[in-house]
């Protein structure tokens, strides 16, 4: 069974950086692409980023998305955090090497990790 783990949320002030992770379980990590949503309250779950196998990635934003194969972890730097930011912060995963932006193509979600971002 697939599992996602996040951590490294928090609250923290405008123009200050937080480290996100998620850590994965139950399936050939450095095979398979990864990516981070957001949801804010009220609003639908968006992309953040998404990085393939291989590494490559694409940002929405200021942020950046690295893995570590290795450790079979994700994560998500980011950085001149603004309260526009604030949301519930999730980490997904597809059954494909690829990266994509779209929703539906991720079929293991984590539990998610809130980060707030005061003015």
């Amino acid at each position: 069974q697939v599992q996602l783990v996040e951590s490294g949320g928090g609250l923290v002030q405008a123009g200050g950086s937080l480290r996100l992770s998620c850590a994965a379980s139950g399936r050939t990590f450095s095979n398979y692409a990864m990516g981070w949503f957001r949801q804010a309250p009220g609003k639908d779950r968006e992309f953040v980023a998404a990085i393939s196998w291989s590494g490559i990635s694409s940002v929405k934003g200021r942020f950046t998305i690295s893995r570590d194969n290795a450790k079979n972890t994700v994560y998500l730097q980011m950085n001149n955090l603004k309260p526009e930011d604030t949301a519930v912060y999730y980490c997904a995963t597809t059954p494909s090497r690829y990266y994509t932006s779209s929703l539906r193509e991720y079929d293991y979600w984590g539990q998610g990790t809130q980060v707030t971002v005061s003015s």
